[in-house]
């Protein structure tokens, strides 16, 4: 039988994209796990209906704007509900394999925002959201750089590989602007002063992270669509050294600033290193891919710290620090780090000059500069029609209850849904705040003190 490169591409993008899709789950582990328990089944159901309903309107519409021709160099215009795609054709087939790729890529997207806005966000407003951010706000600047747009004509080309700006910090963007607008949790901040509200189960943490590191060789390697390129070996030393590297950078920044080895920051700073070398993973060395993810799992500890000490914005699971920020470092990094040798352009560092980092830059600040404010006005009409945050009363039942009518733990009495683990930072889930109580019934304290002396109301 004759060789067939174009099948050997399709396999190799269909096994790439069982991967990613599993990292759904290894999201909805680290969410749940990160929360309280009385809001595992509301995480789940949103994790669920990011890839549901999300496949369908990427299906419909989001794959047209991000693939379709794009004369304007701003958005494309056709291949709606999959239309300019046929099996008649030679490359048709491997069209559709492409399609389900980047279906599980845009369902990524929309659901870092969920962590984000966990606990106190009403679920018929994030399904809203979730259409918005796979039906445009991700399609359209995923257009900019992979659809053929105008990205790829400043200076050389920005070099997103497989998106850390483009999948991560647009979702991290998204998922600030969310935080913004839903406001902070019952009893998070008292005073002026951040207060931890436990999740419940590093364990679970854990186990999404495995999971998430598991899926990333799929993120990574299979952004090069074809089984038949070499360089997916590279890709995924690149990337499994970038994880490693994240979790000791964040795990000894932790301990230089707080004494104690955090496991919630350090299971973070796997995604910060692994959502840092995404842009330039195949365009470094393994010795660069060591640096990057180090630094990326220090920039999720300081990014945590930032928003939570000084901007005063609640992401329970570090997912605005983990993906935006980390993913603006590592797109940037491709501009210092890049070899020719691995991914045909020379960085700073490497004397390629200052001009590709330029143009990182550039394609840093277009990701802020429109999905930040776009998804603050959806957000925003969101909140003004149907309601973004749920009732001070949901928010103490927990969302299991007040939104599915159904319980993650059916077996745990109320007091016992919030008992969770504490980080020596003292968050009990991702990043540093102030003590945390203990178990039991106290596990309810921050929301009720909140409603006594109407600390996060207006």
């Amino acid at each position: 039988m004759e060789f067939n490169p174009i099948s050997l591409d399709i396999v190799w993008v269909l096994m790439a994209t069982v991967l990613v899709f599993l990292m759904q789950a290894g999201f909805a582990m680290l969410e749940a796990g990160a929360t309280r328990a009385k809001n595992a089944a509301n995480i789940v159901m949103k994790n669920l209906m990011d890839m549901s309903v999300g496949s369908l309107v990427f299906w419909a519409i989001g794959f047209g704007f991000m693939f379709g021709v794009n004369e304007s160099g701003w958005i494309g215009t056709d291949n709606f509900f999959l239309s300019e795609i046929s099996p008649d054709t030679e490359t048709g087939f491997f069209d559709f394999s492409f399609f389900i790729f980047q279906t599980v890529f845009a369902a990524t997207a929309a659901t870092i925002i969920s962590g984000a806005v966990s606990e106190r966000t009403k679920f018929g407003a994030y399904l809203l959201y979730t259409i918005a951010v796979t039906g445009f706000i991700y399609p359209i600047f995923g257009s900019w750089v992979w659809g053929g747009g105008w990205l790829n004509d400043v200076g050389d080309g920005f070099i997103d590989f497989a998106g850390s700006t483009v999948v991560h910090s647009v979702g991290g963007w998204a998922a600030l602007a969310g935080a913004i607008v839903v406001g902070p949790r019952l009893g998070k901040f008292v005073d002026g002063k951040p207060r931890a509200i436990p999740g419940h189960s590093v364990t679970l943490v854990a186990l999404g992270v495995f999971i998430l590191w598991f899926g990333w060789f799929g993120f990574n390697a299979g952004s090069t669509v074809s089984g038949n390129d070499q360089s997916i070996a590279i890709i995924a030393v690149t990337t499994n050294l970038a994880a490693a590297a994240g979790a000791v950078g964040a795990m000894v920044l932790g301990y230089l600033l707080w004494k104690k080895y955090d496991a919630a920051l350090s299971l973070n700073g796997v995604i910060g290193g692994l959502v840092a070398i995404t842009a330039g993973t195949a365009n470094v060395s393994p010795g660069s891919a060591v640096i990057i993810g180090l630094i990326g799992g220090m920039v999720v500890v300081g990014g945590v710290v930032l928003l939570e000490r000084v901007l005063k914005i609640d992401d329970p699971v570090g997912a605005i620090a983990a993906h935006g920020f980390a993913g603006a470092w590592g797109t940037l990094a491709v501009g210092l780090f890049a070899q020719a040798g691995y991914g045909g352009v020379d960085g700073l560092f490497f004397g390629g000059g200052a001009g590709q980092l330029g143009t990182q830059f550039v394609g840093v600040i277009a990701a802020f500069a429109f999905v930040f404010p776009t998804s603050f006005i959806v957000f925003k009409l969101i909140d003004m029609t149907v309601g973004m945050r749920a009732s001070d009363e949901d928010q103490i039942r927990g969302l299991d209850i007040s939104e599915h009518e159904a319980a993650g733990y059916p077996d745990f009495a109320p007091s016992e849904s919030s008992m969770g683990f504490y980080g020596p930072g003292g968050t009990g889930s991702i990043g540093p705040s102030a003590p945390a109580p203990s178990g039991g019934a106290e596990g309810i304290a921050p929301e009720l003190d909140a409603i006594a002396k109407d600390t996060n109301r207006d």
